[in-house]
Order: structure tokens, then sequence, then C-alpha cells
């Protein structure tokens, strides 16, 4: 986004600059992302922000793009309809040479890292990092890209504060076989701890699935919670300083 600066000196106009998006407006937070037994799960809530202020409550940040792949995303939400309007002229495009052929979730990644990357470079940045993940031919793929142009593939992935606070909780639980419902559980286990310590978070989530089948985006629910623990009541104690 961005837009020239005019200025009036009498009765003239003349243009002193053009401004960039220097802060996001409407955003989302986390975005987790796993590989399980028959694809991939991925989980986001469906808070937007506005500043601090929790301004809405059921932005859907789960998106199926083309036939193999699943899209999340964390940051700025007219940013985020800005790259589904992309994909959606990339993936027509590519059903147009109706080839028998169709964009896998690996190239749909690259895609996003180029776009992420080229708008980067103009100082003009998109404002989101992104979770890609799918499954073609028997292959599953997950993979991530920040609003930079960072880009990698792992077995599991997290955006926002979901990269600090969920990641160390899949990496000592998260395995290779793991069944839908065991992936679920796990899930939930890195959204409860979002809801409890991110202030952005809200307790209404959704969870999408993709497999060889296709893309299966799920209601929202609400997680069971508990707000009685000690640390809650005074969470300054045993703090140093002055707060």
């Amino acid at each position: 986004m961005h837009s020239a600066v005019v200025a009036k000196e009498g009765s003239e106009n003349f243009e002193i600059g053009s401004e960039r998006t220097l802060y996001p407006y409407v955003t989302g937070t986390s975005v987790i992302g796993i590989k399980y037994k028959d694809g991939i799960l991925m989980t986001a809530d469906m808070g937007g922000s506005y500043g601090s202020t929790l301004r809405y409550k059921s932005v859907e940040r789960l998106k199926p793009v083309g036939k193999h792949s699943l899209l999340g995303a964390s940051g700025e939400i007219s940013d985020f309809q800005e790259i589904l309007r992309y994909l959606d002229e990339l993936i027509l495009y590519d059903n147009m040479w109706d080839d028998g052929n169709s964009l896998g979730p690996k190239e749909v990644h690259n895609y996003l890292n180029r776009v992420m990357y080229n708008r980067r470079n103009k100082f003009n940045p998109l404002w989101n990092s992104l979770v890609l993940g799918g499954v073609k031919n028997g292959q599953k793929y997950l993979g991530l890209v920040s609003m930079i142009g960072v880009h990698f593939e792992d077995n599991h992935v997290a955006t926002g504060f979901g990269n600090h606070l969920a990641r160390p909780i899949l990496r000592d639980e998260w395995h290779e076989d793991m069944s839908f419902e065991e992936a679920v559980k796990l899930l939930e286990k890195c959204m409860l701890v979002l809801l409890y310590r991110d202030r952005s978070a809200i307790n209404k989530l959704q969870i999408a699935k993709i497999t060889e089948e296709g893309v299966t985006i799920f209601e929202p629910y609400s997680l069971k919670t508990f707000w009685k623990f000690s640390a809650f009541h005074n969470p300054t104690k045993g703090a140093e300083g002055s707060w």
C-alpha cells in the first residue's frame, strides 16, 4: 500500500513524496502447521486485532489454494486478501493450460517466496507471515514464508508468538506417524498455551486438514480453559524491578 503525499502552497499543489505501509492495521496472530500420518494439519484462531483492540472475532485465515495446497496467514488481513487475489490469478492461469497438470504445494510456496521478497525489495512489503502446506502424489509438504521473503520447509512450523511458545512443544511431542486425533490434540495444546500467553489470541479457533482427497476446513470451536493457576493471580510475584 502506498500513496502520494500532496501539499498546498498558495494555490498550487506539489508532490513531496510517497508513503508506504509503516505498520499494519488489522492483524491476525499465530498460525501453526504440522505434518501427520495422512497429510497436513493447520490451525489459527479467528481474531482480528485493530491495534491492541480485538475488533473482529470471525476472521478466517485458513484458505485452500488450488487442488493440492492449504494456506494460513498471520499479520495484516488486507495484505492477506491481496495475496489471495494473486493466488487466484496464478491458479486460473495454471488451469487455462488444461494440460492435466496442476501446481503443487512446493510450486505455490516458491511463488509466495518470490512475491514476498519482491515486495520487500520495493520497500513496500506485504505484512504477513505465511504457512503453506499440501499433499501431491503422496508427498507431504509444509513450509513458511516471512514478510521479507525468509522461507524454509519443516515438519512443523509456526508464525508469530507460536514460533516462540508452540515450537518447543512441537519439538518435544511431534512424531512422524501421528494419527489425526493425536495431531489435533497436540495443536489444541499449543493453541491453549497461546491463548494464555498471547494478548491477541481469542478462544475461537479453526482447524484445517489437507490430504490426497483434498482440503477440509472444520467449523470454529472453543477450548476448555482454566484460569485459576496461582501464577495468574499474582504474575509479578518474585519478579525483580520497580514494576
